[in-house]
């Protein structure tokens, strides 16, 4: 299975972009964050003539996430368990789901497409929100981990943080003043990896960065960040054989600020071989 995540930043304005990649790389699953579209605005056919089924969830012309895939996607899921809402001015347990997860199951593999709250800046009720956004992804994971360990679970999307300060190449982005570098995000990603997830791609791709604002020249000067990610399970994890970030895909005409990453997956091979392994 080869499958890639894509932030790709309006699937209407970039069908064409999206499909021909999906179809150039051989891509079985494409996880797609901020589709920006309701699920009857989304752009199927261009997918299904290419070979893939769709399933979209959006509410507004805002986020959004999608799953297409070459094979049949079951238990469809539009949010996790626990997943919070946020609405301006409305605190408290009932507050609105927004459109950012959607989970399937894919040739055995559990696959979620992820739009982690932004944060806004470290002041703003968004921060808050996207702090119990992931400290609810956290416990997602781990109880199902727990439950079901040799799952094959992948967690993908754009997670609005750089773990690391190598993962951070944009000078606007500062710890202690703005999101995305903050100890506590940075925190809440390390809390997914001690759930028993790790992140597929880092052990092959160790350098490189997935998005790149579209402001002061940051993707010709490479002042980008990596902020999308495939966080994998054990039986995940180690039955990746290769991975990708597809810089190339931030060139040309039009496109998103995020560019795919890919991993390609070998699930059918002996416990034994030659792989490498990611724990």
């Amino acid at each position: 299975m080869r499958l890639a995540t894509w932030n790709v930043n309006s699937i209407r304005a970039r069908v064409a972009r999206t499909v021909d990649f999906a179809v150039r790389e051989n891509i079985d699953v494409l996880a797609m964050q901020e589709i920006k579209c309701k699920p009857e605005q989304f752009p199927y056919a261009e997918f299904e003539a290419a070979g893939y089924t769709v399933e979209a969830h959006g509410l507004s012309q805002w986020n959004g996430v999608a799953i297409a895939s070459r094979e049949p996607l079951e238990d469809v899921e539009l949010a996790f368990p626990g997943m919070p809402g946020f609405a301006k001015g409305h605190e408290g347990p009932d507050a609105p789901l927004e459109a950012r997860a959607m989970g399937a199951t894919i040739g055995g593999v559990r696959v979620w497409s992820l739009y982690v709250p932004n944060g806004r800046s470290l002041g703003d009720p968004h921060y808050v929100y996207k702090l119990h956004w992931l400290a609810a992804l956290e416990r997602y994971a781990r109880d199902t981990l727990e439950t079901s360990p040799d799952l094959a679970l992948a967690l993908t999307g754009d997670f609005n943080i750089a773990p690391t300060d190598a993962d951070n190449g944009d000078p606007a982005v500062i710890e202690g003043v703005t999101t995305h570098v903050s100890p506590p995000e940075r925190a809440a990603f390390q809390s997914l990896l001690d759930a028993g997830l790790a992140d597929a791609v880092r052990p092959l791709v160790p350098t490189g960065y997935t998005y790149w604002d579209y402001k002061q020249l940051r993707f010709p000067r490479n002042e980008g960040m990596r902020i999308d990610f495939v966080l994998g399970s054990h039986a995940f994890a180690n039955a990746v054989v290769g991975a990708g970030i597809h810089r190339n895909e931030r060139k040309g005409d039009a496109p998103s600020d995020h560019v795919p990453v890919v991993v390609d997956l070998d699930l059918t091979g002996p416990d034994d071989d030659d792989r490498p392994m990611i724990f």
